[in-house]
């Protein structure tokens, strides 16, 4: 039971939730995109979101910022969530178009706001869960894409919640996060989403 807890930290990893909002995206829009807009888009998404925050994280530990990848040192959190926030700036600035992709665009902007709120929760010496964060933010988008095309996706919905419950559980068994951070990284997540619905919905 230890292990399928545990495994909720993996899957929901705050890394891989800005590609599983494309990913969701793409899936349930009504609308054609070819393949090669399509791909183009989820290639530069994966790099801007995964790769090179990776690879960013390792330069850092090689210059003693930080020590390991679960940052569990608030302090450490400052230069990974700085670059976090200027890799979702340039995506929105090269990758999606508030004209072209209205919902991804503005889910990222959403993202933005995420990443800038728990920076300045570390300056004030507060570690919000960024795992939290991260599924709060998808859950909140996939509830807009389901008002935004009409589409029933209580199901799809339904296993995300089941996803918070488990991550939550999951931080609280590694003690990784107290419950206030978790329920202030919840809320970090969710309202910049909520913030710019009025501009997509």
């Amino acid at each position: 039971m230890k292990h399928l807890i545990k495994s909720f930290s993996y899957i929901f990893h705050p890394l891989f939730m800005p590609i599983a909002g494309v990913v969701l995206y793409f899936w349930i829009s009504p609308r054609f995109f070819n393949d090669r807009f399509l791909y183009s888009k989820l290639f530069a998404t994966t790099i801007m979101t995964v790769i090179i925050p990776i690879l960013s994280f390792y330069m850092l530990k090689n210059l003693g910022q930080v020590t390991e990848i679960h940052l569990k040192n608030v302090k450490e959190r400052r230069y990974p969530l700085l670059m976090q926030a200027m890799f979702t700036f340039i995506l929105l600035q090269i990758v999606f178009d508030g004209y072209e992709i209205p919902p991804l665009y503005y889910f990222f902007v959403g993202i933005l706001g995420s990443s800038i709120g728990a920076l300045l929760l570390v300056f004030l010496n507060f570690k919000a869960s960024l795992h939290m964060i991260g599924i709060a933010g998808l859950v909140t988008f996939v509830f807009g894409l389901s008002l935004h095309f009409s589409q029933n996706l209580l199901l799809l919905l339904g296993i995300l919640i089941i996803g918070i419950g488990g991550t939550a559980s999951s931080r609280l068994e590694a003690k990784a996060h107290s419950l206030p951070e978790l329920v202030i990284g919840f809320a970090v997540g969710l309202m910049p989403q909520l913030f710019v619905f009025k501009y997509w919905l």
